[in-house]
């Protein structure tokens, strides 16, 4: 088969290094909300694959992850053997230790497994910081622009 037609061999490898880019407006406290629906880690018993959506919310200081190395830091954990726990509390500490954020939380929502779903939520905050007051504003029905 024409390997040229198939796409070729993948260049992208996983890695544990994670890069960062400067925050853009430091000053502000805001959230940074992302969803990875694709991680995957073994069962550190069995080695059977175990599936995760993991969530990461997250208010910078001086620096914010970039996405791609993301990416390959979370594929990198694919072929290890992981419990849930220990890969979720990994995670986060990896992460603060690279980018020293205000607030960090990850969750981790991994499917079913022997009939038992199991979610692991880690949470960081530096020292002396303080949220917000919460504002509640005014919710609108989801598409209340549109007209028909």
């Amino acid at each position: 088969m024409n390997e040229h037609l198939l796409g070729g061999k993948p260049t992208a490898v996983p890695a544990k290094t994670l890069e960062t880019f400067d925050n853009p407006n430091p000053n502000r406290d805001f959230h940074i909300h992302m969803e990875i629906p694709e991680f995957t880690c073994l069962c550190p018993k069995t080695g059977q694959p175990d599936f995760a959506v993991i969530y990461l919310d997250y208010i910078p200081g001086q620096l914010c992850v970039e996405l791609k190395s993301l990416k390959l830091y979370m594929w990198s954990f694919r072929d290890e053997g992981c419990f849930h726990e220990a890969v979720t509390n990994q995670i986060l500490d990896d992460l603060v230790s690279a980018i020293a954020p205000k607030f960090m939380r990850v969750t981790a929502k991994f499917y079913v497994r022997g009939g038992i779903f199991t979610n692991v939520v880690a949470e960081h905050r530096a020292a002396g910081w303080q949220p917000q007051p919460y504002v509640e504003l005014s919710h609108f029905a989801a598409q209340s622009n549109i007209r028909g």
